[in-house]
């Protein structure tokens, strides 16, 4: 492990949301509060939203932050050597240190240093060259020390943004980007975790996870809804991806979010808050996060008060349920980290001459090698290839598809608006479908490629080409063009043939012929169907709606 014992160097227009989450625990979708509560919570995508209640009823605002624990990239743990791995045998990763033996010091992980420098750059934030370490008492079974060390009073970075799009009414072609602001990203510890067995009554402590590095990235409340909520925390998990600074897998515990929620009328201060605690999905998030609002205005109307309180969201009943009120204020007693000195960053102008590089971290040498973030991947995706903008963000969804794309675009003669149809409408089904992700893909970018070129060739129709797409999904080995031979796909090349097939339909469908002939073109579409049909989608739809059109007209 790279570590550092002392000093550490380096330097919404249009768009409306409603919410519709339903709970056993609370009134239906067909009951007049549950249909009084959803009228009355929209929200404004300029930043203002507000309520389309009915009149005479004064409108609410929703307002939603986002506290967001991204587990660190890293082989080891933030403050020890010990390994970082998900699913290890339970206690089977911890150090002296992790364990909170008395005389046991906490040594820096550098790696988790750069992957924070590197996060806060590309959400614009402020690098402080000068954080401190402080100690966060709470009591927990799997907090063996008693207390965490985070950065409380001057964390690594402050005032960020980040930029996140979301659709207009669902739409893909209808975008509009939104800003949220990054309060603060701060390094500290993950805790424990504890291990309930209610058949046995028993409580076991597993503290692999303890002392693994996290990022904390505060978001200030500028959402209005779980659609918003979602859209950020899906845009920040794709840059994390990007930078390597996190996997940012939620099913595994890497990405974990807290969304605080309140509501209040026009003009007056925000509301009480509550928080909805360790949501481990983005669509769960979206969920809780408009149930919650929904919960808060229909008990406001109803008369009641909102309770400062910590809820989880319970993914089975679609709603959120108490843990614990935070009335009484926790006192955490913060104090300086007495074994941590300040963490001392450079840049290219502050770094002293004489200082060995391998002992500091340069923020300047990091923000150079910063790769494209997933909006300027976006926007060349769309310039180089001509895609629409909608298509971009799909393909950056799925880890690996912009670079299956682009290798498919490489070798294939087929122009990249066509091929992007293959991608999205029909790979990406298959992988949807079996649960796959491009990786385990059994069509390589070589062997699409090598399809598209037979359909591109005219060698094949695109009925026979879906067919071979789907042999091919088989994972037998074969090439397209063996495929093709195999199952007798060739487009068919006997024109007089053709003709004769054309003929055969036309004789058939008489009322069809006639609709034809009476002016209703739409008509025609079946008969090239039929042919398509009789010749297993070896005839080629623009050569049979000719030979059709010419004898329709004689």
């Amino acid at each position: 492990m790279a570590a550092m014992a002392t000093m550490v160097a380096a330097g919404c227009g249009g768009v409306w949301c409603r919410a519709r989450q339903r709970c056993a625990r609370w009134p239906g979708p067909g009951s007049r509060p549950f249909l009084r509560a959803q009228r009355a919570v929209v929200c404004n995508a300029r930043g203002g939203a507000v309520s389309a209640g009915k009149s005479g009823l004064a409108p609410w605002i929703p307002v939603v932050g986002l506290e967001i624990h991204a587990q660190i990239s890293s082989n080891s743990k933030l403050f020890s050597g010990s390994r970082v791995q998900f699913a290890a045998p339970p206690n089977s990763l911890v150090s002296f240190f992790d364990a909170s033996l008395p005389g046991t010091l906490p040594v820096l992980n550098r790696r988790c240093v750069e992957a924070a420098v590197m996060t806060a750059l590309a959400l614009n934030c402020r690098i402080n060259k000068k954080s401190l370490f402080d100690r966060k008492h709470y009591f927990y079974a799997d907090l063996p020390a008693g207390y965490q060390i985070t950065q409380q009073r001057v964390p690594i970075a402050v005032n960020g943004s980040l930029s996140y799009s979301l659709c207009i009414d669902n739409k893909m072609s209808q975008m509009v980007t939104k800003t949220v602001r990054i309060k603060q990203i701060q390094l500290e510890q993950d805790s424990g975790k504890s291990l309930h067995d209610d058949t046995r009554s028993q409580t076991f402590v597993d503290l692999n996870r303890a002392g693994v590095g996290l990022m904390e990235l505060v978001m200030e409340p500028d959402m209005c809804c779980g659609e918003e909520a979602a859209a950020a925390v899906r845009e920040l998990q794709l840059i994390l991806q990007t930078l390597g600074s996190s996997q940012a897998v939620m099913a595994e515990g890497q990405l974990r979010v807290d969304a605080n929620v309140s509501v209040h009328h026009p003009g007056e201060p925000y509301g009480v808050r509550t928080e909805v605690k360790n949501i481990n999905s983005i669509r769960f998030l979206a969920k809780a996060v408009d149930y919650e609002i929904q919960r808060q205005i229909q008990e406001l109307g109803n008369g009641g008060t909102i309770l400062n309180e910590t809820r989880a969201f319970d993914s089975k009943l679609g709603c959120t349920v108490p843990m614990r009120d935070k009335e009484g204020k926790q006192d955490y007693r913060f104090m300086p980290e007495p074994n941590l000195p300040p963490l001392i960053l450079y840049d290219a102008k502050s770094l002293p001459a004489n200082m060995n590089h391998q002992q500091v971290i340069n923020i300047d040498w990091i923000h150079e090698r910063l790769p494209d973030l997933p909006s300027v991947k976006r926007e060349k995706l769309v310039e180089q290839y001509g895609i629409l903008p909608e298509h971009s963000f799909t393909l950056l969804s799925e880890d690996g598809l912009a670079e299956f794309f682009e290798s498919v675009v490489k070798q294939t003669q087929m122009k990249p608006k066509k091929v992007i149809g293959w991608i999205l409408n029909d790979l990406l089904s298959y992988l949807k479908q079996h649960s796959l992700t491009v990786k385990e893909s059994p069509v390589s970018s070589f062997l699409l490629a090598d399809l598209l070129n037979l359909l591109e060739k005219k060698e094949i129709s695109s009925t026979a080409a879906k067919r071979v797409l789907a042999e091919l999904w088989k994972g037998e080995g074969k090439t397209p063009l063996e495929t093709v031979k195999e199952h007798k796909l060739e487009l068919l090349q006997d024109q007089k043939e053709l003709e004769q097939i054309c003929q055969a339909v036309i004789d058939g469908q008489e009322n069809e012929v006639m609709a034809i002939k009476a002016g209703n073109r739409k008509v025609l579409n079946k008969l090239i169907g039929l042919v398509q049909k009789k010749t297993q989608g070896r005839s080629n739809p623009v050569l049979v709606k000719q030979l059709l059109e010419k004898k329709l007209s004689e």
